[in-house]
């Protein structure tokens, strides 16, 4: 019989207890943080009917293309979930009633057959925040600072890079782009940082835009004044989705600077994000010292994603934001930051199993997290394995400490024991 080659699905991989303790910690921290800003929580199937996830108010062509699809005993097309916003979308679509403003999180996992780095994969987590039934800016300004609370919390410094899609739509629309080609230049723009001006410009070029675009655009992209929104005041007049998303961008930054965090929030005007799904603002979270260079969260507004999949066109005002957990915790191992042992007291018995039990289960109903050795470790064993994994207390349990209705409880960070009181009961 020929052995079996075990190995994971390529982008897929296991997270052992150490690591999953990490990542458990992760979870619940943005999960504490996302119901102290009065968010519900809502969780959605795993496995789609195609369609739903191919309309073209979901991932736009890019994402598409990296979609799982498959098919049941019924040979209807189905297809895993590539991101938590579509879905959501679709239970607002269903659920009529559901009262306004709606604001619900989610954590789940997604599915993408794309490029693997470091902290992305082909299964992973997504961990996402989205409100509908708020038109100002207000809801992107709490999602924001939500943000930068959730990464205070997590120890990790962070910077909001955001923009409008009105206005960066308007630009391109002022420098006579062509309107079938507008999302593919926001594609080739969102880039600018990635490859540098003179491959976006050469990937300009190909797209076979007229000269005079192209320079435009250039002289855009090159302009010092562009990341002050004064830049774009001489454009609103000419473009009706350059007054639009100013306006919005002006009042975002309003909320901002009245909560003291628009230093961390800063406006980048080639921002793109290039999904065809946002109509307004977008951002995305870098961490501030670049140890990873791709974003580690991002979002922004959908208004017409709801409506279209109703099919009444109807406007839903719509904002939601994005966490990956696995590149949060990429980043968290990065940062060597020392974490809490995960048990309280570490009980060894000697020769005294049924005791140990005894008062394991005495301490975890104090709500202690408590460990028993059962493998008959040698004493000196048990001690460094204690030692090793940080476990603040272990409990040593003999046929001495029964008979005298004792236990003796060590501290392994100094060393010194101490004999306490407890009544066996067999």
């Amino acid at each position: 019989m020929k052995k079996m080659d075990y190995q994971n699905v390529k982008g897929t991989q296991d997270y052992l207890p150490n690591d999953e303790v990490i990542r458990r910690e992760i979870r619940r921290t943005l999960e504490d943080v996302f119901i102290q800003y009065g968010c519900k929580p809502l969780e959605t199937p795993i496995l789609n009917y195609t369609e739903l996830l191919a309309s073209k108010y979901g991932g736009g062509a890019e994402i598409l293309e990296e979609m799982y699809t498959l098919t049941d005993r019924g040979e209807r097309d189905l297809a895993l979930r590539y991101d938590l916003t579509i879905p959501f979308a679709k239970v607002v679509a269903m659920n009529p009633t559901i009262g306004m403003p709606f604001k619900r999180y989610e954590i789940g996992k997604v599915f993408r057959d794309g490029p693997i780095k470091l902290g992305r994969y082909r299964e992973f987590t997504q961990c996402d925040v989205d409100m509908v039934g708020v038109e100002s800016q207000i809801a992107e300004a709490e999602l924001m600072m939500m943000a930068l609370d959730a990464f205070e919390r997590l120890g990790l410094q962070v910077t909001i890079q955001y923009n409008n899609r009105k206005v960066l739509v308007g630009m391109l629309e002022v420098f006579e782009t062509p309107t079938e080609k507008v999302n593919k230049v926001i594609l080739i723009l969102d880039k600018l940082e990635k490859v540098g001006l003179s491959a976006v410009v050469n990937e300009l070029t190909e797209l076979q835009l007229s000269d005079r675009t192209i320079a435009s655009i250039e002289q855009f992209l090159t302009d010092e004044r562009n990341t002050s929104f004064r830049y774009f005041e001489a454009f609103k007049e000419e473009n009706e989705q350059v007054r639009m998303g100013l306006a919005e961008l002006t009042e975002l930054e309003s909320y901002l600077a009245s909560f003291d965090v628009e230093k961390q929030c800063v406006f980048n005007p080639f921002l793109a994000r290039g999904l065809e799904i946002y109509t307004g603002t977008i951002y995305e979270i870098f961490l501030t010292d670049q140890s990873i260079k791709s974003s580690i969260g991002s979002g922004g507004r959908y208004d017409n994603a709801i409506g279209g999949l109703i099919g009444t066109n109807e406007s839903f005002s719509t904002v939601g934001i994005s966490f990956g957990l696995d590149v949060l915790y990429a980043a968290i191992q990065q940062t060597n930051n020392a974490k809490e042992a995960e048990v309280d007291y570490y009980i060894i018995p000697l020769n005294a199993q049924k005791e140990a039990l005894a008062v394991a289960t005495a301490y975890r109903q104090k709500g202690f997290k408590v460990e028993c050795d059962w493998s008959n470790k040698k004493l000196r064993k048990a001690l460094d394995r204690a030692n090793k994994e940080g476990i603040p207390y272990v409990i040593i349990i003999g046929e001495e400490e029964v008979r005298n209705n004792q236990l003796k409880v060590k501290d392994m960070r100094t060393g010194e024991e101490t004999v306490e009181a407890f009544i066996f009961k067999f």
